[in-house]
């Protein structure tokens, strides 16, 4: 003899993990393409910062009368490696935005440990990176302009270590900027020597 047949209602809903119970309950699965509380921190603060920076790098660079249109600049002997003249504020404005967004990397950051040691490191490079200009071309100190940049080529590498702790895209955005760095203290230098 069979057993009796029980007649469950059939249910028209499709057949899914909605069906059959989402274990991540209300997590967002792994192909959600929302961004992140993070990724919104990070660009928030690349909004604040790589203005900011640039603009306070090419004021520096208006203010203090470099390049070209300096009647000083233009009597001086230029280095054989010296470049274009409108390259140096394509190159600046590059590296300007690239500090920027590392700087915005490091602020919106949960590892709060190394954080403030970060931030304060790249501020005080910053401010001597921004005072450069004034010394040679306001002042017309090359000598002084060259240890200068040298003490803000170290202040750039321990930048470089201080972001590392923090977060290695930030680190590796700073490399361009201590290349750069480093060929203008060279041309500095050839400078010194020539004048």
């Amino acid at each position: 003899m069979e057993p009796p047949v029980r007649n469950e209602p059939v249910s028209n809903e499709p057949i899914g993990k909605e069906a059959i119970g989402d274990k991540t309950g209300d997590q967002p699965s792994r192909h959600d393409h929302t961004p992140s509380y993070r990724q919104k921190s990070v660009l928030w603060w690349a909004l604040v910062c790589v203005p900011v920076i640039v603009l306070l790098g090419l004021g520096s660079s208006a203010i203090s009368g470099s390049g070209e249109g300096s009647p000083w600049f233009e009597m001086l002997t230029k280095p054989a490696i010296y470049p274009p003249g409108w390259l140096f504020g394509v190159v600046w404005t590059i590296l300007y935005s690239m500090m920027g967004f590392a700087l915005a990397l490091v602020l919106a950051s949960d590892r709060k440990e190394h954080k403030k040691p970060a931030i304060v490191m790249f501020a005080v490079q910053l401010a001597v990176n921004l005072l450069w200009s004034p010394i040679f071309f306001g002042m017309h100190m090359i000598a002084f302009g060259f240890f200068w940049i040298m003490l803000l080529l170290v202040l750039v590498i321990a930048t470089i270590a201080y972001f590392a702790r923090v977060s290695r895209v930030s680190a590796a955005l700073l490399v361009p900027y201590l290349l750069w760095v480093c060929f203008a203290a060279l041309l500095n230098l050839q400078f010194w020597q020539l004048n």
